[in-house]
């Protein structure tokens, strides 16, 4: 990726940053995207504390890299890790990234197992 493109996310980050937040009732589900896997993190920016985290890297991923059916089968594990930390309701954060493609498969299949956001 070049110079430009990783400082042009950087700075679509900040911006959204700046307008959303994660709290105790309604915590933040963040995704990183590297070359190779997919992260995402539910996280409580009150308290400064990660709930839930998932990604494709993990053991027993049957995919293991970062396409759209990895991206939809992390959006399902993490959706049901949330709701097993009796979390319903999350704010959505792209984290600079478009929706499109792998982040738009992994909210779709997340709100389809039953996160609000």
């Amino acid at each position: 990726m070049s110079a430009s493109k990783i400082s042009g996310r950087i700075r679509r980050k900040q911006r959204i940053k700046r307008k959303i937040s994660g709290t105790t009732e309604r915590p933040r589900l963040t995704i990183y995207r590297s070359l190779k896997h997919i992260y995402a993190q539910v996280i409580d920016d009150i308290s400064g504390r990660t709930l839930v985290s998932a990604s494709t890297n993990e053991k027993g991923q049957a995919e293991g890299r970062r396409n759209k059916a990895s991206a939809e089968d992390l959006g399902k594990r993490i959706a049901e890790k949330a709701k097993s930390a009796q979390v319903e309701k999350v704010v959505f954060d792209r984290n600079g990234y478009i929706y499109h493609g792998c982040v738009k498969a992994f909210a779709d299949a997340a709100r389809e197992a039953g996160l609000q956001f």
